[in-house]
């Protein structure tokens, strides 16, 4: 793959109104006060169109060939929560103070210029008890994987006791799915369809063949049903 940021920052260049976002940015990868800057970077010089899309990481092999710490999980997940939090307090421009964490310590948090629109956050991961959890108290997105209908309306569920214990509304939470690629356009409508009435409102797919824009292309029939399932 292509390095996600130098690749977000080429498609800003090159596109106006798409958001551009990583599904998603690995928490191990980059300081979270510098990914931060990254993404604020991207978001002014496109307009207002980032979005951080991160997760607590998992690809010990790409880790260990990048010669990239690879923490065990319990780490990653706390490590992913103190990052939250710095970028949170990174996009509010009236707080430029240090940060203390157990992980991460900044002396300030001064971020300038600051982004045109705050990024939305999206944590991608179906965990019960921690990603959603971090989902509910600092994300604007989950992204769940789409095993079947059945399993994503119970991570929701699961989402919706977690938004209660915050006081968090359920609502603001925007849902999406990663889908696997159907085989026809009539099949991607035909898929979707259950994940739409439970309220997702996006579904990302990789293409499956080496040619992205042959495959969106001949899926682009079924774009006009899947506008019809919103």
């Amino acid at each position: 793959m292509l390095e996600g940021y130098t690749t977000l920052g080429f498609m800003a260049a090159h596109t106006s109104t798409i958001d551009l976002g990583l599904l998603v940015t690995g928490v191990t990868y980059r300081h979270p006060g510098l990914l931060a800057k990254i993404v604020t970077t991207l978001d002014v010089l496109s307009g207002g169109r980032a979005t951080l899309g991160i997760g607590a990481a998992w690809y010990e092999r790409e880790h260990l060939g990048l010669g990239v710490p690879f923490p065990p999980l319990s780490e990653r997940f706390e490590r992913l929560e103190e990052a939250l939090r710095i970028c949170a307090q990174m996009w509010d421009p009236e707080n430029n103070g240090p940060f203390d964490g157990r992980y991460y310590q900044l002396a300030e948090t001064l971020c300038s210029p600051q982004p045109i629109s705050r990024p939305a956050v999206l944590i991608g991961g179906g965990g019960e008890k921690k990603t959603l959890r971090l989902v509910a108290q600092y994300g604007d997105a989950c992204n769940l994987f789409a095993t079947s209908p059945a399993d994503v309306e119970h991570k929701l569920d699961v989402l919706r006791r977690h938004c209660d214990d915050v006081g968090r509304d359920y609502a603001d939470i925007r849902t999406t799915i990663t889908a696997m690629p159907p085989g026809s356009p009539d099949d991607l409508v035909h898929q979707l369809a259950d994940y739409a009435a439970l309220g997702v409102d996006l579904a990302i797919v990789t293409p499956p063949t080496g040619s992205p824009a042959a495959w969106i292309d001949g899926m682009a029939p079924a774009v006009p049903q899947l506008a019809d399932l919103g």
